[in-house]
């Protein structure tokens, strides 16, 4: 497997090897020595799978406590997904990277505890997998407005985008009292 690092170190954009021919691939989409190796956990807790149409954007959503890291990557179609910084005292606090994942490309994108995640629907549908290093939290889940304008992420929008109403009224990052958002290192 190909190891990308980003602009963000931890957030890793991940090729796995793929093998195929006329009847169709395989792939590993979770090894536990290879990927600790490339700088996961070595422990996942839950898998998610979410279906979405064109249009949708799920996000930024964040737990602390109880942070989780996701290794995530999408089976049909394709989507533009996004890890934010919001550890206080981070030299990357308030940035983010941005990777496009399909199920054409087969990539892998892993999110560190302490960001902000999200990701918006290009193609006709998608159906989006991913692994957590601990568990689903609501009553410690919160959204960061995902067009906040002091974070210029650059979603390539293809409309106004479908949102739940959580993340419709998702406050800006500066809004969110410091206390509540995850500490760096």
């Amino acid at each position: 497997m190909n190891v990308i690092e980003t602009a963000i170190p931890g957030v890793l954009l991940i090729e796995p090897q793929v093998f195929g021919d006329q009847r169709g691939f395989f792939m590993e989409t979770w090894q536990q020595s290879r990927y600790m190796d490339a700088g996961m956990p070595e422990r996942f807790v839950q898998d998610n799978l979410a279906y979405s149409a064109c249009g949708v954007l799920r996000g930024l959503h964040i737990q602390n406590p109880y942070a989780q890291g996701k290794l995530v990557q999408v089976l049909q179609g394709e989507v533009y997904d996004v890890a934010l910084d919001v550890r206080r005292g981070s030299p990357y606090f308030g940035r983010s990277v941005g990777v496009r994942l399909s199920a054409e490309n087969r990539r892998q994108f892993y999110v560190p505890e302490g960001f902000a995640h999200g990701y918006y629907v290009l193609s006709e549908d998608a159906l989006f997998v991913y692994k957590c290093t601990d568990l689903y939290h609501a009553e410690t889940q919160f959204s960061v407005r995902w067009d906040d304008p002091d974070l210029d992420i650059p979603w390539p929008l293809l409309g106004a985008p479908s949102l739940a109403e959580k993340d419709a009224d998702a406050p800006r990052l500066a809004d969110i009292p410091v206390e509540r958002l995850p500490t760096f290192g």
